[in-house]
Parts: structure tokens; C-alpha cells; sequence
């Protein structure tokens, strides 16, 4: 009998499918029944009119269905993945722009700093409410996968509810331990990270690599730090993650812009930021940056759709099987073949000098008796310091989400590390005040009453706000502006495969 998969936010625009696809490359899965639910109907089947035509294409015996209902399409799931955007890139542009009017300045937002304790308060009553649904309905032993950020906060609280006996059990899966990997690779000269082996643990997006193997032999950090610092790319675009490295002896897997915004040194000072970041790609530390490429990216999607239709249902054969957890976890469990990689897990001792009821993303490998987590021991202390200081502020946030409590969520913003940097506690109030009212929409979990409260106390509030950009905002760019850009680089493209080709041939005339 086949297995049943189920996504909720389906309607990603590119991530779903590439998941759906990843399953698809696994022969023993190519009959797997998915099942598609999001609340927004259009999304939801513009992407399911691209998987359907995969499917098709493919001439595989997978299903489809979609649905607006969430226990529809829970029911009997075999595994369930959640990669939902709580509020969308509405709630989105105020985790940013609130914070950026009190003097805050982020790249991201989604992890940590105050967007990242907001995103919290609307994703984890709906994890508890996805939990929920699984026990009713799901099967019995039905597996979640979150991909969804803060990806530490929406774990911690989804396994607080099944040991509670409310929910199913789960993992938390991000791909940053992957990207790091490549860059150590990179600046090492390997051909790829196949050539190289690590040891990384810690907390999501605080993950420290505290063991590098290149040809046989472990590499130390003074000869990782100079072969960053020599790369004639990470030198520019890697300043942050390199001080670290100088600073703490360890590389950490985030890049230069989620980083900046998790610790209290580099994004404090307005006129110092640009010291720091570099513009060459949002990910690099772009004030607001992963808002503007989510924006362009599904207005992108909007326009272009039926180009996209008109693409789909190429041979699987063609794809590249992505690096993402998700298809490798599934594939181990229903085929025993083993699968090793970096979860986001409870603690239990896994790492000695961290809390153990917290989330931490460590080494671990799945086969068909489930997933298997190995102790790590310490972390070097200065990795584990950075990693309490984020902890603290995650059990503080994800108690809030669940208690809906307005003082409990000021005082993690309060001992947030960038908040605290930037902001007084008065400071810090009001902000979170605004906050509060901005997303009441998607705050079913505090009562009116307290959103009322915080409406009339920021009224009277006495904290003066003012309109800043950030110190290295860039405008979002119309479709119009995407396609002029796309086209340029594809012309700029041709003429520079047209040139090699002429210094080809003058090469081969000469000799």
C-alpha cells in the first residue's frame, strides 16, 4: 500500500514542488499518495497544477489531491510536512518595518532579533493546532516534518505537545548545515563536500562546524580562518561569520546576514553596518533583504505562471534530487536504507553544556526504526554562551505564543541579543506594543482584552518612532523590472560564452 503524504502551505511557491519532486526520484515512493492543503486557494492550485503535470509527464502512479481543509487532508497521513509562512509577507513586512522605526535593523527576521519572536507568536498556536488535527485524524504513527522558521520555537512547542499526548512525533529540518558545508569545501579548494567530513552542532542557525576532515586529515581553525580569508569572494561577502571564526576558533553555518541579526555585535550601530554586510546578495546582510526577494519572488510567480505551466513535467531523470532532509527521512523510514544528516531535535543530552529540554540541531541518522541521535558532548563555551543567549530568548517567546502572556513576550524581547543591544527597556515595550496591534490578525492566541490594552498604551506612548530605510535597503523591484534585469544578464551572458569562444579558437590558431 502506498504512503500518504501531506503538506500544509502547500501554496510555497517553489518549495513544495521541489519536495513533491525529491520524493518522486525515490523508486519505491513513486506511488505515494499526496495530499495539498493551504488557505490560499489560488496559490495552492497554481502549485498543484504544476505537480499534477510533473506527475503526469512522468507517467507515475502518484496521486494528488488539494484541499482548504486542513483535516482532509490530514487524515490517515503517513508523514506530514509543514512549510507555512503564518500572516504571509503582510505579517512579513511588519516583523521589519516596526522594528526598523525603533532603530532596528534586520536582514531576515524569521529566526531570532523581534521578527523572529513575532513570526513565533503566529506559527506556534497553529503547530499546536496542526498537532492536534494529526492525533485526531492523521495515522498512528504519523511523522511531521517542519520546515517552517522559527524553526527552534515551532519545534520546541510542537514536541512539548506530544509529550503532552497532543500531537504526533516530529523533527525540525533546515538546510543551512548543508550550505555551510559547501563553503568550507569552497575555501578549502575541494571540488565539492564530498571531499569534505564535519562534525556540526548547536542550535538551528547557530550551529557550530567543531570538527573539519579534508583528505584524511583534520583541518584547524587557523587554517580554515586563512583559507576565508585568502577566498577572493567570502573575504568580501563573509565578514561576519569570519570574525567569528578569528574570535571563537569555530565556523558557524549561517550566512553573513541571518548571523548579524542573532548576536549584538555587528548590527548595533547604524553607520558601522555596511562594515559588515555586502550587497552583492541579500543573504549577505541586506537590510530587509529576504522580504524583497519573497515579494519579488511571488509577484515573479503571479506573472509568470503560465510560463511556468508551459515548462513543467520535464523527465524526473533531469532533475537533480535536492540536498533537503525531507525525501532522505521518509526514504530510510519506509525502505530501511540508512540516511545520515542534521536534525533539529530535544536536546537530551545530546549536547552535554546545553539545556536539555531545548532544540538543538545535531548529527543523526534515520532507518527504518526511526531516527537515531548520537551524543555530541560539550560545545566549545563560547559556542555554547551564544547558543544560551538565543535559547533563553526561545523558551521565554515560545511560552509566550502558548500562554498568549504580553509580559513574558516583552521580556524575551527584552534579553533578545540585538534588541538588547539596540533598544532601552521602555523602548522595547512600545515596540512590542506596536507589534502586538499591527498582527493582532494573526494573534488568535491573546485575548482582546490585552491587544486592547497595548492599543491604548501605545496611543499614550512616549517612545518617538521615526521612518528609516535601514542602513542598506534596496527598493523591490515591479515583474517589469525583473524581466528587463533577466534579460540583460542573459544578453551579458552570451556575449561573455561568445568571447571565450573567440579567445577558444585564437588560442587554438596560435598554437
Amino acid at each position: 500500500m502506498s504512503i500518504k503524504v501531506a503538506f500544509i502551505g502547500a501554496g510555497s511557491v517553489g518549495f513544495t514542488r521541489q519536495l513533491m519532486l525529491d520524493i518522486l526520484t525515490v523508486p519505491e515512493l513513486q506511488d505515494t499518495q499526496f495530499a495539498f492543503h493551504d488557505i490560499n486557494k489560488q496559490n495552492l492550485e497554481r502549485v498543484a497544477k504544476l505537480c499534477k503535470k510533473d506527475i503526469k509527464a512522468n507517467k507515475l502512479p502518484a496521486k494528488l489531491t488539494t484541499t482548504i481543509n486542513r483535516r482532509k487532508a490530514l487524515e490517515g497521513a503517513d508523514y506530514v510536512i509543514n512549510c507555512t509562512r503564518i500572516g504571509g509577507l503582510d505579517a512579513f513586512k511588519t516583523d521589519i518595518d516596526i522594528p526598523l522605526s525603533y532603530g532596528v535593523d534586520q536582514c531576515v527576521g524569521d529566526t531570532l532579533c523581534a521578527g523572529g519572536i513575532m513570526y513565533g507568536q503566529r506559527n506556534i498556536p497553529q503547530v499546536l493546532a496542526f498537532q492536534k488535527d494529526m492525533k485526531a485524524v492523521a495515522a498512528d504513527d504519523c511523522f511531521f516534518l517542519n520546515y517552517s522558521n522559527p524553526m527552534a520555537m515551532n519545534t520546541w512547542a510542537g514536541l512539548d505537545a506530544r509529550d503532552r499526548n497532543e500531537g504526533v512525533d516530529m523533527v525540525g529540518l533546515c538546510h543551512g548545515v548543508e550550505g555551510g558545508w559547501h563553503g568550507i569545501a569552497a575555501a578549502l579548494g575541494a571540488k565539492d563536500k564530498s571531499e569534505v567530513d564535519i562534525i556540526c552542532a548547536g542550535i538551528n542557525h547557530q550551529t557550530w562546524y567543531i570538527k573539519v576532515v579534508y583528505k584524511g586529515r583534520e583541518v584547524s581553525s587557523e587554517r580554515l580562518l586563512r583559507a576565508f580569508e585568502k577566498h577572493p569572494v567570502f573575504s568580501k561577502t563573509e565578514k561576519v561569520r569570519i570574525d567569528m571564526l578569528r574570535r571563537f576558533g569555530y565556523f558557524t553555518t549561517e550566512s553573513n546576514g541571518h548571523v548579524s541579526e542573532y548576536v549584538p555585535w555587528y548590527r548595533k550601530r547604524a553607520d558601522e553596518i555596511n562594515k559588515w554586510i555586502d550587497m552583492s546578495c541579500w543573504i549577505n546582510g541586506e537590510t530587509g533583504g529576504y522580504l524583497r526577494i519573497c515579494t519579488e519572488g511571488r509577484n515573479w510567480f503571479k506573472s509568470d505562471f503560465p510560463k511556468w505551466l508551459a515548462e513543467a513535467g520535464k523527465p524526473l531523470a533531469e532533475r537533480t534530487r535536492s540536498s533537503e532532509h525531507g525525501s532522505y527521512i521518509i526514504e530510510s523510514m519506509e525502505t530501511g536504507r540508512v540516511y545520515r544528516g542534521h536534525f533539529n531535535v530535544r536536546n537530551n543530552g545530546a549536547i552535554t553544556n546545553l539545556p536539555d529540554d531545548c532544540i538543538v540541531e545535531v548529527p543523526g541518522y534515520v532507518d527504518a526504526l526511526g531516527m537515531h541521535i548520537p551524543s555530541v558532548g560539550d560545545l566549545p563555551q563560547a559556542c555554547a554562551a551564544t547558543c544560551m543567549a538565543s535559547i533563553n530568548v526561545q523558551r521565554m517567546a515560545k511560552d509566550a505564543a502558548v500562554a498568549g502572556d504580553v509580559t513574558l513576550l516583552k521580556q524575551a524581547m527584552l534579553h533578545d541579543p540585538l534588541v538588547g543591544a539596540m533598544l532601552d527597556p521602555d523602548e522595547i515595550w512600545q515596540m512590542t506594543d506596536d507589534m502586538l496591534v499591527h498582527q493582532s490578525a494573526w494573534l488568535p492566541n491573546y485575548r482582546r482584552g490585552d491587544i486592547n490594552k497595548a492599543r491604548k498604551r501605545l496611543a499614550q506612548g512616549k517612545v518617538k518612532t521615526r521612518k528609516w530605510k535601514g542602513a542598506a535597503r534596496i527598493k523591490t523591484k515591479s515583474v517589469a523590472e525583473l524581466r528587463r534585469d533577466k534579460d540583460a544578464s542573459v544578453m551579458q551572458a552570451d556575449k561573455a560564452a561568445a568571447q571565450r569562444a573567440r579567445d577558444r579558437a585564437k588560442a587554438r590558431k596560435v598554437a
